[in-house]
């Protein structure tokens, strides 16, 4: 296998131009360090940060994760660790893994630069709000709760993983039609990562991956809840299930 890979970490671009910048800013860093480079997103976007790291699995020795958030909170590297952590645990042939630390000592010479480029003035021109707008066919809303415990568990990648399932199936517009939303805490925090689906109120704790993939596939546009990761309200205190069975 290949020698040490860096993977840059950002947060979210899905239109062509941002993208083609994120895929030029890893050919740059390749460039100068002669190392392979590659680029992930925590949000919206591909490939997200479990894609880009599969695809490196029997191929490289070890990962560094190169992390672009300045500043970086401390929850964001907590959830970071354990998501990679879990996803390790699940065995394969995976890489070592390490998490850089974000590059702040490089940061003012950057900014320096990129303030000594032209910057044209913004012109000042009336708000063009559309006439009109088309109200979407939309029967479910899913809710991904970003608050501290479901943070601290991976509820962004979560999200990540989420949206863009969103966007290669075409949940939008495929029926029943589905919009996903992030919330702040939704409350069961000992079940992180929560996510709730209306209008039924369905509670889905634990959360990953593979079961938002189910949750897609079978509740979603199949309208069947996937029992095996629901937690229904009782009145009384739950703990999250290891096997992820209620």
């Amino acid at each position: 296998m290949a020698g040490d890979h860096i993977v840059l970490l950002m947060k979210s671009a899905f239109a062509a131009a941002p993208l083609r910048e994120a895929a030029g800013l890893a050919a740059a860093l390749s460039a100068r360090t002669g190392r392979p480079v590659s680029h992930a997103f925590t949000e919206q976007g591909g490939p997200s940060l479990r894609e880009a790291l599969e695809a490196l699995r029997g191929r490289a020795a070890s990962v560094t994760i190169l992390p672009l958030m300045i500043p970086m909170e401390p929850a964001t590297r907590n959830w970071l660790m354990r998501s990679l952590a879990r996803w390790q645990a699940g065995g394969g042939d995976w890489p070592v893994l390490h998490v850089a630390p974000p590059p702040s000592a490089g940061v003012i010479e950057a900014l320096c630069a990129a303030l000594a480029a032209p910057a044209p003035p913004v012109a000042a021109a009336a708000d063009p709000r559309p006439e009109a707008s088309l109200v979407p066919a939309q029967h479910y809303r899913v809710l991904v709760c970003q608050g501290g415990p479901c943070n601290a568990a991976g509820s962004e990648l979560i999200w990540c993983h989420l949206r863009n399932l969103q966007q290669r199936l075409g949940l939008r517009n495929a029926p029943p039609g589905t919009m996903t939303a992030r919330t702040t805490c939704l409350g069961p925090c000992a079940l992180a990562p929560v996510m709730q689906v209306w209008p039924d109120g369905t509670w889905y704790g634990g959360v990953t991956e593979t079961a938002l993939e189910r949750i897609v596939a079978e509740h979603l546009l199949g309208g069947r809840p996937v029992v095996d990761f629901t937690y229904t309200p009782t009145g009384r205190k739950q703990r999250l299930h290891a096997d992820g069975t209620p």
